[in-house]
């Protein structure tokens, strides 16, 4: 009887130590598991997933190196989720992970245009750079789809959420370098890549204006810059159609998408000339001459051009090469 109670004290205090260990993790775990939970639908009334797998493959066919952190966020219900997550109704699901997880905005507007709100007041939009000189406009570019708008910027500088919303996306890719993903309460999400620093994490919200990064030159990209994309339902929308880089201002409180919207290739290379402003100009290189002596005569600098023709300003230039200029 003395042995088998001495057996049972010492069952008792295993468990006791074993129980007083680990209940601190207890309130991590939850919140750690918290976006997960979010993007498994399948825990929320059977709701299909399958149809929300895949990745970013938009500027390059390659795994993405993926760096995830959590939200404090805890949805426990689809109508938590209705309350809490911007346009959920729309899209069905909050994935934390691929940049693009479905693509249906074509067949959205297949036979109906689709009208946003995109301000109430001037307030409520706030152009995502400092400087916001656009450096290359949305369309076809050497042979790819160019799925944004690229704008000026030194490594460092401040970037901020265009919309109120919130963080989906906030991890490194192989092309897009360090990029944040915002959903808002439209249904429309803005990207914006290449940064050097992330300063914001999945279920973050923010408004327009918040700092959601800092510029610079990761992933896929040649010279500081920011790539900054508006996408529907997982599809690209140029965005010199909603805003306007040269008064870095909205073109209108509403704006209206339709079909046409999504027809790439038949995009007039003089529009896009005119959506930024202007024409190319091109400089082709002469015996003996370098970048500096071609940024002075086109009065413009050696970084300007290294970021126009995605050179490094260490790049071997050859006599007969053609440089744009503006």
């Amino acid at each position: 009887m003395i042995r088998f109670a001495a057996i049972l004290k010492t069952t008792y205090t295993k468990y006791l130590a074993a129980l007083l260990l680990f209940c601190p993790l207890f309130s991590f775990s939850q919140v750690d598991s918290a976006v997960e939970l979010m993007s498994d639908t399948t825990a929320w009334e059977n709701y299909e997933a399958d149809a929300h797998v895949g990745g970013a493959t938009e500027e390059e066919a390659e795994e993405s190196a993926l760096y995830y952190e959590s939200s404090a966020l805890v949805l426990l219900t689809v109508k938590d989720s209705l309350m809490h997550i911007p346009a959920y109704d729309e899209y069905c699901h909050w994935d934390t992970k691929n940049l693009f997880a479905q693509k249906v905005a074509q067949s959205a507007v297949e036979s109906n245009s689709i009208t946003f709100l995109m301000a109430h007041s001037d307030c409520d939009f706030v152009f995502p750079t400092n400087n916001g000189q656009q450096t290359s406009p949305f369309g076809p570019r050497w042979g790819r789809m160019h799925s944004g708008l690229d704008l000026d910027l030194e490594t460092g500088d401040n970037v901020y959420a265009a919309f109120e919303g919130m963080v989906r996306i906030s991890q490194y890719h192989a092309s897009y370098g360090n990029v944040v993903v915002v959903r808002h309460n439209n249904g429309l999400e803005t990207l914006y890549a290449h940064m050097s620093q992330r300063k914001v994490k999945p279920g973050d919200h923010v408004e327009a204006g918040d700092l959601v990064g800092l510029g610079g030159n990761t992933g896929r990209s040649f010279g500081s810059h920011l790539h900054f994309e508006i996408r529907y339902l997982g599809e690209a929308i140029d965005p010199s159609l909603v805003i306007d880089p040269s008064k870095k201002s909205l073109r209108d409180w509403e704006f209206t998408l339709e079909k046409s919207h999504f027809e790439y290739a038949k995009i007039d290379p003089k529009a896009l000339a005119a959506r930024k402003g202007g024409s190319s100009k091109y400089h082709t290189v002469r015996s003996g001459e370098t970048l500096s002596a071609i940024a002075r005569k086109n009065k413009t600098s050696v970084g300007a051009l290294c970021k126009l023709n995605r050179i490094k300003q260490t790049s071997v230039i050859r006599t007969g090469q053609r440089l744009r200029v503006k």
